[in-house]
């Protein structure tokens, strides 16, 4: 746990986070990444795909992940802002390597 107890990101944003940047990776490795348990995942998972920021589509024994970033982010305060402007915040680095 992070001194102070709390951080900048919930674990629904991190894990929405690492599905943006690896759409095919498995639920264990997301949880690897986000340093939280397999089940906590598989729930935030379905709670994103309930809210439709996702959408699961199976291929064999794996599952791929779809997102709709265009839904809003769900806080009240910045609920005019889509999710787009989040990942997008956390993921530019990603695309400058």
């Amino acid at each position: 746990m992070v001194a102070g107890g709390w951080t900048f990101l919930t674990n629904h944003a991190r894990v929405l986070l690492v599905i943006a940047r690896d759409p095919d990776l498995r639920l264990r490795d997301i949880a690897a990444v986000c340093a939280i348990t397999e089940r906590t995942v598989q729930s935030i998972v379905t709670d994103l795909e309930r809210a439709g920021y996702l959408s699961r589509e199976r291929d064999g024994r794996r599952t791929r992940y779809t997102l709709d970033l265009d839904g809003p982010v769900r806080h009240p305060a910045e609920a005019h802002l889509p999710v787009r402007g989040l990942l997008e915040l956390f993921t530019q680095h990603d695309s400058e390597h």
